[in-house]
């Protein structure tokens, strides 16, 4: 198996490129969707949330809002931090499991792991590579407040709460330019793809030649 990292910062096109990586053959283990699972009602984290920022994030049917909530942790560094803190340890153990899952079914498997806040959580370590998807920051405020529906202001200060892209293209193995049309997007795709299959072969014959050697 071959475990990759995926990450960019908000509204560069990760899901985007993640479904084209789908589409060659990967796996994907998205990390906004575990993390909101796992903050369900019922769920380990959700308790610990509405403890931490009180029961008015939350929805008639028990849910928690994440535009309430968000508009709170975007605000303010130390909110996030606290929510962060909460539901990223809920979030990497099914994670884990959902790794074992898929290699269980697929020795072999390219797992793709779209994880938002990856560097800022310095989980690099986690994984045998990891992948930028890179966009300008006006674009990615311009995506975002068209997607989310929020002022220039907004977005700006979710925005600010990521590393910056500068920074993050610095730490990554390997990197997407996601700027051009979708087209060009598609042929780096391609080329990523085949690099991921060659590195995963790779890794399968040198794990193979050490388990022989310990026979």
């Amino acid at each position: 198996m071959l475990n990759v990292g995926l990450t960019g910062g908000i509204a560069c096109g990760k899901s985007t490129v993640a479904k084209m990586l789908v589409d060659c053959g990967a796996h994907l283990i998205d990390f906004d969707l575990l993390a909101h699972n796992v903050q369900e009602p019922g769920k380990p984290a959700w308790q610990k949330v509405v403890d931490c920022f009180g029961k008015n994030i939350l929805l008639p049917d028990g849910k928690i809002d994440r535009i309430k909530l968000g508009n709170i942790v975007f605000a303010d560094p130390d909110k996030i931090r606290q929510l962060n803190e909460i539901v990223h340890p809920f979030v990497y153990q099914e994670w884990g499991e959902r790794l074992e899952k898929i290699v269980r079914k697929e020795n072999h498997a390219i797992v793709l792991s779209d994880v938002p806040l990856l560097f800022e959580g310095k989980k690099q370590h986690l994984f045998d590579l990891t992948l930028l998807i890179l966009v300008e920051p006006e674009d990615q405020i311009r995506r975002l407040m068209a997607r989310n529906h929020i002022s220039g202001e907004e977005a700006q200060k979710r925005l600010n709460s990521q590393m910056p892209i500068a920074k993050k293209k610095e730490l990554a193995d390997r990197v997407i330019d996601n700027r051009g049309s979708m087209a060009a997007t598609g042929k780096l795709v391609k080329k990523i793809w085949r690099e991921l299959m060659s590195l995963e072969k790779r890794k399968s014959k040198r794990e193979s030649s050490d388990v022989k050697i310990k026979k």
